[in-house]
């Protein structure tokens, strides 16, 4: 275990009574491990991994380190989630081809789906931010907790196996959105409006940046796109994506209501 880890760990009583007070040990308290145990449904066994997954890379500044955020776990945990997402979906639906299969796959674990998981069980009041960033960066924003979810998921893998992690992502994201039928919405606009322009023989959708604003960790892009000479659409996100998706539905209502 690195020097970091331990010194963390002292802070949250984890191994021995520790001298120096610390933010984070009105967060992570032994109490909020015990809750976030009765959450995950199984014991933790080894507290660092949850640590760093719920440790955003801003509060590395209370800290006074420049180690190591909780953006590894995230990288993990979205491969784990996406193997166990296509695994669930090639058992659940036999008959259906691999383009279904793909874009349903992107639904389940979308940024909108991993932040309503998360908000789900709770996941926003265990996670370590920066208290500087409260006026501009919401700890309960869809981005944070979304990235959340997928460090907490590879936080699982590591404590436990693939298993564990499995029936975890099955029970809090999968099977309730499944249930509500979510995978049948179709909430890919861009596409939407490609097979609109190419049904009417229309030029391909021209989307460019007419605005970025806010600090780095907190980005907002303004996306316009046009359609010929008599639609466009103007839409918003934390990342250009999401506001092209945005401007692509925008347009799309504005052709819906001509």
């Amino acid at each position: 275990m690195s020097d970091f880890f331990s010194r963390l760990l002292k802070y949250f009583g984890v191994r021995e009574e520790s001298k120096i007070k610390h933010p984070v040990e009105k967060i992570l308290t032994a109490d909020k491990f015990s809750e976030l145990e009765k959450i995950l449904g199984f014991p933790i066994k080894n507290k660092s991994y949850y640590i760093q997954a719920l440790m955003h890379r801003s509060f590395l500044e209370e800290l006074e380190s420049g180690d190591i955020s909780n953006e590894r776990m995230e990288f993990l945990g979205d491969s784990v989630l996406s193997l166990t997402a296509a695994e669930y979906l090639f058992e659940a639906f036999p008959d259906e081809d691999e383009g279904f299969l793909t874009k349903t796959r992107a639904k389940l674990v979308n940024r909108l789906a991993l932040s309503d998981a998360a908000e789900s069980i709770g996941l926003a009041k265990f996670i370590l931010i920066n208290q500087n960033l409260s006026n501009s960066f919401s700890k309960a924003s869809k981005t944070v907790l979304s990235d959340a979810f997928e460090a907490i998921v590879g936080a699982i893998y590591l404590d436990n196996d693939i298993c564990v992690a499995r029936k975890f992502i099955r029970n809090v994201l999968i099977e309730p959105l499944i249930k509500e039928g979510e995978y049948l919405k179709d909430e890919n606009y861009k596409s939407q409006l490609l097979e609109y322009a190419q049904a009417n023989k229309l030029e391909t959708p021209n989307y460019i940046v007419i605005k970025e604003e806010g600090p780095q960790h907190d980005r907002v892009f303004t996306i316009k796109v046009t359609l010929g000479k008599s639609c466009s659409g103007i839409g918003t996100g934390k990342n250009k994506k999401t506001a092209e998706q945005n401007a692509a539905k925008s347009a799309l209502q504005q052709i819906l209501n001509l």
